[in-house]
């Protein structure tokens, strides 16, 4: 079997939208649909057609472009059964541990709450990449709107759990400010300075900085790194659970 293809594009002010392609049987679908004309318009530039949409979580800017690219496609709707009832169009509800088989790739579903109570992710281990929509972000994590700091944190292990070449594909381009904040928590972390001067870097040319990897998530974003003796002297908090200390992190990011 051929691996996905992936096409990113952006959408709105600092969306993200992604289409996968299964080159042998021409399936194609859209990660979540933050707007339909510019999902459409890659479609168009990449010759596909769409078949399936594949929602992380019930925000508008995600689900906005489902009943207008399934009433022109008539495309398959797939989302979170958490959040049934609020995903436009939805046909089929998957829930986590269950595997949905997207064109005859393996989409493993894994619920990862706390920025909304029915948030998840798709990993498709065979092509050794992740769609985590707003739970995971390159140097982030999305805000806690609907859960807790237990249940982001409890959602982020699970993303822990994924390989280190995995390649992880998140909603929005929040990467230079989200630089800005992890430096103050992480002050000391060589392998931080370098990719801030990296994300500059790109982001000087227009250049996006997603997608990202496990292994460079693991060794940079602070919010996978609250057991890090490092941020733990920084924080004041060498004691303290690891739940606490990421939900400081939190904490901070949200006044900064």
């Amino acid at each position: 079997m051929a691996p996905l293809e992936i096409y990113q594009f952006p959408c709105l002010s600092d969306n993200y939208g992604v289409l996968i392609h299964d080159p042998d049987n021409g399936a194609t679908a859209s990660i979540d649909t933050p707007e339909a004309a510019a999902v459409d318009a890659a479609l168009s530039a990449k010759g596909w057609t769409l078949t399936h949409i594949l929602n992380t979580h019930h925000h508008h800017d995600h689900t906005g472009g489902n009943l207008e690219l399934k009433n022109k496609y008539n495309c398959i709707v797939v989302g979170p059964g958490a959040e049934g009832d609020r995903i436009p169009g939805l046909d089929q509800a998957v829930n986590h541990g269950e595997t949905y088989d997207f064109a005859g790739h393996d989409a493993h579903i894994i619920e990862t709450p706390g920025h909304t109570l029915g948030h998840i992710a798709y990993y498709f281990a065979d092509d050794r990449v992740a769609f985590v929509g707003d739970t995971l972000f390159a140097l982030g994590c999305g805000r806690v709107f609907e859960g807790d700091a237990q249940q982001m944190w409890m959602s982020l292990e699970r993303l822990l759990a994924l390989p280190d070449d995995t390649t992880v594909y998140c909603g929005h381009e929040y990467t230079e400010a989200n630089a800005r904040f992890s430096v103050t928590v992480d002050p000391g972390n060589p392998d931080l300075q370098a990719r801030v001067a990296e994300i500059a870097a790109l982001r000087a040319d227009g250049k996006p900085t997603v997608p990202t990897t496990m292994a460079l998530e693991r060794a940079t974003n602070p919010f996978l790194r609250p057991d890090a003796p490092s941020i733990r002297r920084h924080l004041g908090m060498a004691d303290a659970e690891t739940v606490d200390v990421f939900a400081e992190i939190r904490r901070r990011k949200d006044n900064f």
